[in-house]
C-alpha cells in the first residue's frame, strides 16, 4: 500500500486543549510528546494552542512538561472575533524561545487581515464563513494570496459550538466544492474524530460526527467537478470498508493532489482516527 503513508502523513493536527477534549495544557504538551516518540508520530502535526495561553505554555516547558530533544512544533489559534493584539504578542512570545518550532497561525478571516503585521513567512490559516458571499469573498482572498506566494490555507469549522450548529453533507460538500472551484487548499478544524461518518457518543451525549476517510474522497470528487449531490452523498457514505478500498486505489498522483487541497484538521483525540484507519488497512506512515 504505497500511497496511504503520503496520505496520512501530518493529517491530523493535536487540539487536545480544545473541546471538547479540554485537556490542561501541561498535558497537552506531555501528551504531545508521546504523539511524537509513537509510531504513528509522522502523522501528527503541530500542537494547536490558544493564542492567550503563550505565556503557560512556556511555563510548562520551563517545568519539563516536553521531553524531546527537538524544539515542540506550535500553531498558535486565535477564533474568529479575538483581539488581533493577542495574536501578535502570543506569535512574539512563542517566536523569540528556541524550545519552540513556532509552524503556524490560525485566525478568522476579515478584510484586514493583510494589516495585523504577522511574520510574513508565517504559515497562516484563514476560518471562513459558512457559505454564501462572505464565504466566497474570503475564498477569493484566499486565492489570491496564494497567487502572490504568501502560504495561507481556507479553514472550515465542521463541528459544532455554542454559535456554530454542525454543518451537514450538504453544507460541507459546499464547502468543498467552492474550495475546489477557487481553487484554494484548505484545513478542517472540530467534529472530526472518526475516520467514517456517523453517530457517536461525545461527552455522553450522540453527536453527529463527520468522517475524515469521506472528508478525502469527497475531496477527491469536488476537485473532478463533482456535483453537489455527489458529494454530499460521499459525506454521507457510512460503509467504512467501501470508503477505504476506493482510497487504497489511489494512484500516488491522486494522493498528492488531494493533500494539497485537503492539508490538516485538528482533532483533540489524534489517536482515535488514526487508530480507526490503521484498523482498515491504512497504516500511518
Amino acid at each position: 500500500m504505497p500511497t496511504t503513508p503520503d496520505l496520512l502523513r501530518a493529517l491530523v493536527d493535536d487540539a487536545a486543549v480544545f473541546p471538547p477534549g479540554n485537556s490542561p495544557l501541561a498535558e497537552a504538551v506531555s501528551g504531545h510528546a508521546g504523539h511524537r516518540a509513537a509510531e504513528y508520530g509522522p502523522s501528527v502535526g503541530p500542537l494547536l494552542v490558544p493564542a492567550s495561553a503563550a505565556a503557560e505554555v512556556l511555563s510548562h516547558l520551563d517545568a519539563g512538561c516536553w521531553e524531546r530533544p527537538e524544539p515542540l512544533d506550535l500553531s498558535v489559534v486565535a477564533r474568529p472575533g479575538t483581539d488581533p493584539s493577542a495574536l501578535r504578542e502570543g506569535i512574539a512570545l512563542l517566536h523569540a524561545d528556541p524550545r519552540v518550532r513556532l509552524v503556524a497561525a490560525e485566525l478568522g478571516w476579515t478584510p484586514g487581515w493583510r494589516r495585523l503585521d504577522l511574520p510574513g513567512d508565517l504559515p497562516l490559516a484563514l476560518e471562513v464563513a459558512r457559505s454564501g458571499e462572505d464565504q466566497a469573498t474570503a475564498l477569493a482572498d484566499v486565492r489570491a494570496s496564494v497567487a502572490e506566494g504568501d502560504a495561507v490555507v481556507a479553514k472550515f469549522r465542521t463541528g459544532p459550538t455554542p454559535a456554530w450548529p454542525w454543518p451537514d453533507e450538504a453544507e460541507l460538500a459546499g464547502f468543498l466544492r467552492a474550495a475546489a472551484a477557487a481553487p484554494v487548499p484548505f484545513k478542517l478544524t472540530g467534529g472530526l474524530h472518526h475516520a467514517v461518518r456517523g453517530t457517536y457518543e461525545v461527552a455522553g451525549v450522540p453527536e453527529e460526527n463527520h468522517g475524515v476517510l469521506n472528508v478525502l474522497v469527497a475531496t477527491e470528487a469536488a476537485r473532478a467537478g463533482a456535483s453537489q449531490e455527489v458529494v454530499a452523498g460521499l459525506l454521507a457514505v457510512r460503509d467504512a470498508a467501501a470508503l477505504a478500498d476506493l482510497v487504497l486505489a489511489w494512484t500516488p498522483e491522486t494522493v498528492a493532489a488531494v493533500r494539497a487541497a485537503f492539508t490538516a484538521y485538528g482533532c483533540c483525540t489524534v489517536t482515535d482516527p488514526l487508530t480507526e484507519l490503521a484498523a482498515l488497512g491504512l497504516p500511518t506512515p
